[in-house]
């Protein structure tokens, strides 16, 4: 009876310290903080998501690894599996999508490299694609999985949330659909991808009116339609590292025409909290988008910042346990809040 007793309490304690820990992906950058947070944190990341390779619309793959990042992974068993991205815009992705041989190029040289530096596999990170190239867009992702899987290789791939599956009904909406959500069939590419990185990001941005990067209720929404199409254990929940910066620029274009400039910036944790401290500003919490944001007056206009931070991330990186996702995927090393790696434990491997 003793030992059952212990066997069912070592059951116990097993099953809340050794129930999986979602993948903490990060992206990273070529840029030094994005180097240097990676250095300083590496052993609380899962994967790693380099921008390291382009593919042109002939299928020529350029890039290479960074030496110090590659050699680092090895020594912690960091697996690494780079993006690849295109090159030569929305139409030159469109001709190369419909050619066999450029597609065939570019695999030949992924599965090269992927054995020359020990990659784990790929990422597609391909975006701002016309909705009239779904299928063939879905092919390719086909033919590259099929292809890596051979060699033991991984394919992921970073989607625009797409919910609610139309094109919705104001212009902005049917713009999105027609070049950056509606080329997307999530169905279909978790069949062949191992893993779907959504990005749940960038809910407001340059082209719109300021608001929260991710908010909340838009985040669920995005999540709940995914996983109608994706078993949760391939999705992984994209996650803001990056806040933006909103304000009035310069009428005067560079031809010397006038017109309204309302400009939206990318603004990292290192600027926008330095930023409200300089200036004594309060930052706000909003508890229904769960995103942190503060205002403040430039020439007696207001310039609003909005700024994923700590808390923000603590309450989606509960969210992907809550709904047992594969893991989170963060873009973009460098920009985040200090703070936020105290939130994630160290990675077992």
């Amino acid at each position: 009876m003793k030992k059952f007793v212990c066997f069912l309490l070592a059951a116990l304690v097993c099953g809340a310290a050794c129930a999986k820990q979602p993948d903490a992906l990060f992206y990273l950058m070529g840029t030094r903080k994005s180097i240097n947070s990676f250095t300083a944190h590496i052993d609380k990341i899962g994967t790693l998501v380099p921008t390291w390779y382009g593919v042109d619309k002939q299928g020529l793959v350029n890039g290479a690894p960074d030496p110090y990042v590659l050699e680092l992974s090895k020594q912690h068993r960091l697996p690494v599996m780079p993006i690849i991205s295109m090159t030569d815009g929305r139409d030159g992705f469109h001709q190369f999508m419909h050619d066999e041989t450029a597609k065939q190029h570019m695999i030949e040289s992924m599965l090269q490299q992927a054995e020359e530096y020990g990659y784990v596999g790929y990422q597609f990170d391909f975006e701002s694609i016309s909705w009239t190239d779904r299928d063939a867009f879905t092919l390719l992702a086909k033919q590259t999985a099929e292809a890596l899987h051979k060699h033991g290789l991984k394919l992921s791939i970073a989607v625009v949330p797409n919910a609610p599956g139309h094109a919705g009904g104001g212009q902005f909406a049917k713009w999105m659909w027609q070049y950056w959500r509606g080329v997307y069939d999530i169905a279909a590419l978790s069949k062949y991808a191992d893993l779907i990185c959504l990005m749940t990001y960038d809910q407001h941005t340059r082209w719109t009116v300021p608001g929260p990067v991710d908010g909340m209720p838009w985040m669920l929404e995005q999540l709940k339609y995914a996983l109608k199409y994706v078993p949760k254990e391939k999705l992984s929940l994209g996650i803001a590292l990056y806040g933006y910066h909103w304000f009035t620029g310069n009428p005067v274009r560079a031809d010397g025409t006038e017109s309204s400039n309302i400009e939206g910036a990318y603004m990292d944790a290192d600027e926008s909290i330095p930023l409200a401290r300089e200036r004594h500003i309060t930052v706000q919490w909003d508890p229904v988008e769960h995103e942190s944001w503060y205002y403040f007056y430039r020439d007696d206009m207001r310039e609003w910042v909005f700024m994923p931070d700590a808390h923000s991330f603590r309450d989606r990186y509960d969210l992907v346990k809550q709904y047992g996702l594969e893991g989170f995927c963060s873009w973009v090393l460098g920009s985040e809040d200090p703070k936020v790696w105290d939130e994630l434990p160290v990675v077992s491997r």
